[in-house]
């Protein structure tokens, strides 16, 4: 008999206002009225906590309107009344800076002990008219961007010796055995100056995750990324992206154990298989037809009004790509494969894109749920999951007291935490700073 010990589940738990259903904020138990109250979060924060989820995961950014705190602040916050799970915020490299997002993390790592988590994306085409640049970045330029950017903050998370809490207060100055490091970046995008002025993070760098599906993203990743926020419908669709990306990893020197695939996944649990559908129809139903229609026309740039709820996905008409999107562009392919593959119908397609926003779904019983779970880890189409639940806090609350102890049951969920930093749980290596930098600085400010 092998001792050999099975591959564990990884969880993040994506916190969305009301929830990830498009009816959620009609629920009767939802709680729509308090996105700006701090206490809410803290509950669901410390829900996920309860239920050992590695992190909590704050998406963000600068289009749309919407009632919700920044991220920064509000995981901060949490990091005063959690204890283990990570915190994940979302940022840009469009509309951002390397000096400015270095500090923040790094600042957030340690006020969290070594739990900080940085969700990196490259900005959507809205958010332009919020800032000077003149115009978004055409895809493979923001790559192109986002991938110099990542260079220079790791260097600046680097530019400070490992024994930095080493203050010298007998000595002249205080920093003398901390010795952080001057050096100057030129590149094609950016030109700074370092060292950072905050101290080397706690994890060395903070988890870097990142969700772009295209070939730049999929590089990007490759190269950079710990985590993989990731939308596929179906297992070998996971399957054949997990194997992608991780065969990339090998031009960069890095191991294929040292980068986590986790899949959006947005299910519905009941006690049975019968109750969750009934659950999914009440859903459904709180769906304001109309506005979801205009929504996924926009989406899809095609006028659905035009047709019947009964008639087949116009398939012909969707647009598929915009090239000014990100990670967006993925999550319309996801929803149009599902589809043409069940030759949906308008209704199904609204229902569908109401309840999974293109990731996966499963509506059934607790041994359901928890057996796609497995066969998603066993089969290498996923590491963990970034869990969407339909409703907070309710959603969250069900699969923490189900579908998890189903998992530990199995042998493939942790019992208790782990001591240390979340790059620790999750099994990846302390990134050891890279002496290359220059040499140190006299002159402290």
């Amino acid at each position: 008999m092998s001792s050999q010990r099975k591959r564990q589940l990884h969880f993040n738990v994506v916190i969305r206002g009301s929830g990830h259903h498009a009816g959620a904020w009609r629920h009767p138990q939802a709680q729509p009225k308090r996105d700006l109250d701090f206490d809410y979060y803290k509950n669901l924060a410390q829900e996920a906590e309860r239920g050992l989820f590695d992190a909590v995961f704050m998406a963000d950014g600068f289009f749309g309107l919407s009632r919700r705190f920044e991220p920064f602040t509000l995981l901060s916050a949490l990091s005063s009344v959690t204890s283990h799970i990570g915190l994940i915020g979302t940022a840009d490299t469009t509309y951002n800076e390397p000096f400015h997002l270095a500090r923040k993390f790094a600042s957030l790592d340690h006020i969290s002990r070594g739990r900080a988590a940085w969700n990196l994306v490259t900005g959507a085409n809205s958010a332009v008219q919020h800032f000077t640049r003149k115009e978004h970045p055409e895809r493979s330029l923001r790559y192109e961007i986002a991938t110099e950017f990542v260079d220079v903050v790791k260097r600046l998370w680097d530019s400070w010796e490992e024994d930095f809490a080493l203050l010298d207060l007998d000595a002249s100055d205080q920093l003398a055995h901390s010795r952080p490091c001057a050096f100057t970046h030129q590149g094609k995008f950016f030109s700074i100056n370092g060292p950072l002025n905050v101290p080397r993070p706690p994890q060395g760098h903070p988890v870097i995750v990142q969700a772009g599906q295209s070939d730049g993203g999929k590089e990007l990743a490759a190269r950079t990324a710990d985590v993989v926020f990731t939308a596929q419908q179906t297992l070998a669709a996971a399957q054949d992206f997990y194997k992608d990306v991780k065969s990339r990893m090998a031009r960069y020197g890095r191991q294929s154990d040292q980068l986590l695939i986790m899949p959006g996944f947005a299910p519905i649990v009941g006690d049975t298989e019968a109750e969750a559908k009934e659950i999914a129809a009440e859903l459904n139903e709180l769906v304001v037809r109309p506005q979801a229609l205009a929504n996924l026309s926009r989406f899809f740039t095609v006028n659905l009004a035009d047709y019947h709820l009964d008639d087949p996905v116009p398939l012909d008409k969707v647009k598929h790509h915009d090239p000014t999107l990100q990670g967006i562009t993925s999550i319309k392919s996801a929803i149009l494969d599902a589809a043409e593959r069940e030759r949906m119908t308008i209704r199904q397609f609204l229902d569908r894109s109401a309840g999974g926003h293109g990731f996966v779904t499963v509506v059934g019983s607790v041994t359901q749920v928890a057996d796609v779970l497995q066969q998603w880890l066993e089969e290498r189409g996923a590491d963990g999951f970034n869990l969407m639940p339909s409703v907070f806090p309710v959603g969250l609350t069900r699969f923490v007291d189900s579908v998890i102890p189903e998992l530990q049951n199995r042998g493939i969920y942790r019992q208790s935490y782990e001591p240390g930093t979340l790059r620790d749980r999750l099994g990846l290596a302390y990134p050891e700073r890279r002496d290359e930098l220059a040499s140190p600085q006299t002159q402290y400010q």
